[in-house]
């Protein structure tokens, strides 16, 4: 894998459950030979993803994947349109995430949020 960089939105080091309610998004340098660090932290502002400048932010950046947890179909468009490859329906450790995504077993889950904001925590990463 090439150098790149890679956002995990996330409430301290847990990928957050709903993309719009993420504290922070931190995004990790992946060098060559799958090897990666934790480059920085993106502090969130108010307000929903779809809605908030995150997906600009994370451009600026020169982010190429986002990895999350649910995600409304508005937030995944801007995302998009950015450039920004998403993965949806992930979970759990941060670092543990990146690194499963660098070994080829992270794929998108195709679940969108449909705003009712109300998940049953079943959201987890699936894997090929």
């Amino acid at each position: 894998m090439k150098k790149m960089k890679i956002a995990v939105s996330v409430n301290e080091n847990k990928v957050e459950e709903h993309f719009g309610h993420s504290k922070s998004y931190k995004i990790f340098t992946i060098k060559e030979k799958g090897a990666f660090e934790e480059s920085e932290v993106l502090y969130s502002s108010e307000g929903c993803g779809c809605k908030s400048n995150i997906a600009l932010l994370l451009k600026e950046k020169e982010v190429k994947v986002l990895l999350a947890g649910n995600m409304g179909n508005g937030a995944y468009l801007n995302l998009n349109n950015a450039g920004i490859r998403v993965y949806r329906g992930c979970s759990g450790d941060a670092s543990q995430l990146v690194k499963a995504y660098i070994q080829g077993d992270v794929i998108d889950s195709g679940n969108q949020c449909n705003h009712n904001h109300e998940h049953s925590g079943e959201h987890e990463c699936s894997h090929s």
